[in-house]
């Protein structure tokens, strides 16, 4: 039997201004994957943690612990100084 995991989500609302057509995307692609808004939007953005020069500006930003921390990234980072 697998038992269900908590999402551990610390959800907050936020004041974005985004277009009409992002927000239609964003509820069509809700409806098609059966998720729900929320849940694509976290998602979607998560992947913006795949892109390695984010990765790499984070490393030069001066005291980047914090960001790495916040993002929880310590393993990517890791793997682009060559250390993991």
């Amino acid at each position: 039997m697998q038992f269900i995991k908590p999402k551990n989500k610390n959800a907050e609302k936020v004041d974005w201004e985004i277009s009409e057509k992002v927000r239609s995307t964003v509820k069509y692609y809700s409806e098609y994957t059966e998720y729900s808004e929320s849940e694509v939007v976290e998602v979607f953005l998560s992947n913006l943690l795949e892109d390695k020069k984010f990765i790499e500006w984070i490393e030069s930003r001066r005291n980047n612990k914090r960001i790495v921390k916040q993002l929880e990234i310590e393993d990517k980072v890791a793997k682009e100084n060559g250390t993991a």
